[in-house]
């Protein structure tokens, strides 16, 4: 089994074992500052940028991820989906999406789990995955065999990405793994099969 936090804008990575694999996604976890918990990584005309949910308390020791609180304080809603908008605008599929992506820049959710569960969720529906979230709200123990992906250095992944195209190309060199929203909106209906199910796990 697979064991994945509940993330932010999750890697392409992330979603195609998801899909393709016996998953768990602990909600009865700890949270892990500067992890996938509440960043993201896009990619932007000149580089890979991370964008960063900013959270109440994050320096907390054994802060339960179900208890994380989003502190709106810093306007970091404004400043993601203007990057979102300065990265894919000119994407094939932006303008297709877009109006689903929207409101999590503009509505406020009190609680980091409710938000990424709802962002998932919405992420996937546009892939065109049906699938239910395997969420666990006890804390799950690895077992021998599991592929425990919630350490934020962690170790046993044997990920190798299927390349597509990304805006900036003629610039830059294929950037792996970044967010599923990077594949989502260059690839759009065609990234489930032709990249997702591809992926070499």
């Amino acid at each position: 089994m697979t064991i994945l936090p509940l993330a932010y804008m999750p890697s392409v990575e992330y979603v195609a074992r998801l899909l393709r694999e016996e998953c768990v996604i602990d909600v009865g976890e700890n949270y892990v500052k500067r992890s996938e918990r509440n960043r993201a990584y896009i990619l932007s005309a000149n580089k890979v940028m991370p964008l960063t949910v900013n959270v109440v308390g994050g320096n907390r020791p054994r802060y339960p991820m179900r208890e994380v609180e989003i502190d709106y304080s810093k306007r970091w809603q404004h400043q993601h989906w203007v990057s979102i908008l300065s990265a894919y605008k000119s994407s094939p599929y932006f303008d297709h999406y877009a109006p689903y992506l929207e409101p999590f820049y503009r509505r406020e959710w009190r609680y980091l789990v409710d938000y990424n569960r709802e962002l998932l969720e919405v992420l996937l529906r546009l892939l065109g995955a049906k699938c239910e979230l395997p969420l666990s709200e006890q804390y799950v123990e690895a077992q021998e065999g599991d592929l425990d992906l919630r350490p934020k250095h962690r170790e046993g992944s044997t990920f190798v990405a299927e390349p597509y195209f990304q805006n900036f190309s003629e610039r830059m060199p294929f950037q792996p793994n970044l967010s599923v929203l990077d594949l989502l909106l260059c690839e759009g209906p065609a990234a489930i099969d032709d990249v997702l199910m591809r992926c070499q796990l």
